[in-house]
């Protein structure tokens, strides 16, 4: 059967849509790829596969919950959405109402946001104001708006988001027959360690599943409220997707960690950058920074001797390279230049 999106896939394990009309552009569905060169490179005798949520409609795992989000505020009569957000958000959310026919409101941090993103909020037609400060501001302002406007926040303070973003779980389960061992990813929000913990949970109190993964969240050093214990107020790093100093999912990320017997770790810019030109070079897949915390904190991880040999890893990529191709181009070495002479053409390619 063509696949519909993740509502109609997920119907039954989504109670609040009930029989209401998805909202969709077909989310969901993405590829598990196994990583065995990187596993190798990594010194790692386990299975190592990646959940790439780049392949979602907009480039990210958002689109999972925002569908949700979208046909719930459709159902429930609003008119208008709003956001705060460092990119991801702000795409999928301009895509899902455009879609569906609603007003959208974009609130970004004031130069805190890659081009690539932006360019996806203002295409699908989303009014985008830009104010001072980091996203915590952002979410602040938001919130105030909410408070006095007829607005859906669609943030992942709305319940509904983190219903659709679980359904990665899911998947991933349905496609290996068995929870993993470990599910390691980034943390900025918090939103989405929360929600795969959600999603595993219920497929282990229904059967589906016998066993529960450990799940390691990872933030970057700079942005790395929970590892700290408070609140940043200036969160600083290249990966601009988790650069939130008060993540909304705080308790909730705490708890999935807690209850797993998992961990939330910090890995910094260095390491994240390694990690993202090593997933690039070794296996093909390029996503973008803030997706290289949850490679980063694998290499952590395995360098710390923590991993079992026979277990199995997935990771969770967040969004594609083309995201942010910025710091692709800044990271890799420029093109060389040379005549078109065939002869130094093959020299310099040194075959």
């Amino acid at each position: 059967m063509a696949w519909k999106g993740v509502v109609e896939q997920y119907r039954e394990r989504l109670p609040a849509v009930r029989d209401h009309r998805a909202v969709t552009l077909l989310e969901g569905d993405t590829p598990l790829i196994e990583l065995p060169r990187l596993a190798a490179e990594l010194g790692l005798k386990a299975g190592l596969w990646a959940k790439y949520e780049g392949l979602n409609p907009t480039g990210s795992f958002k689109d999972r919950g925002m569908t949700m989000a979208m046909t719930m505020a459709v159902a429930e009569g609003s008119s208008a959405v709003i956001c705060a957000s460092t990119g991801n958000t702000s795409a999928s959310a301009a895509a899902y109402a455009a879609r569906a026919g609603l007003r959208c409101f974009v609130i970004i941090p004031e130069g805190k946001i890659a081009l690539g993103k932006l360019s996806q909020a203002v295409m699908h037609g989303a009014k985008v104001l830009e104010i001072e400060g980091g996203f915590d501001e952002a979410f602040s302002v938001v919130r105030g708006i909410a408070e006095r406007c007829e607005v859906t926040v669609v943030n992942s303070i709305n319940p509904h988001r983190l219903q659709g973003q679980k359904t990665a779980a899911f998947e991933i389960c349905d496609v290996l027959g068995r929870a993993p061992d470990y599910h390691v990813l980034p943390v900025g929000n918090a939103g989405n360690i929360t929600a795969y913990w959600m999603g595993y949970r219920e497929y282990h109190e229904d059967a589906v599943v016998s066993s529960l993964p450990k799940m390691m969240g990872f933030q970057a050093a700079g942005a790395a409220p929970l590892v700290h214990g408070h609140k940043i107020e200036k969160p600083e790093t290249v990966a601009t997707a988790i650069r939130i100093g008060n993540p909304v999912s705080w308790k909730g990320a705490e708890a999935a960690a807690r209850d797993s017997g998992g961990a939330i770790d910090a890995v910094s810019d260095e390491e994240i950058m390694a990690a993202y030109k090593m997933l690039a070079a070794t296996e093909g897949v390029f996503a973008e920074p803030a997706s290289a915390a949850s490679i980063a904190g694998l290499r952590k991880l395995a360098e710390g001797g923590v991993i079992e040999e026979k277990s199995l890893i997935v990771c969770t990529l967040t969004g594609h390279g083309l995201k942010d191709p910025s710091n692709a181009i800044e990271v890799c070495p420029k093109p060389t230049k040379v005549s078109g002479d065939l002869d130094k053409v093959v020299g310099i390619m040194g075959i």
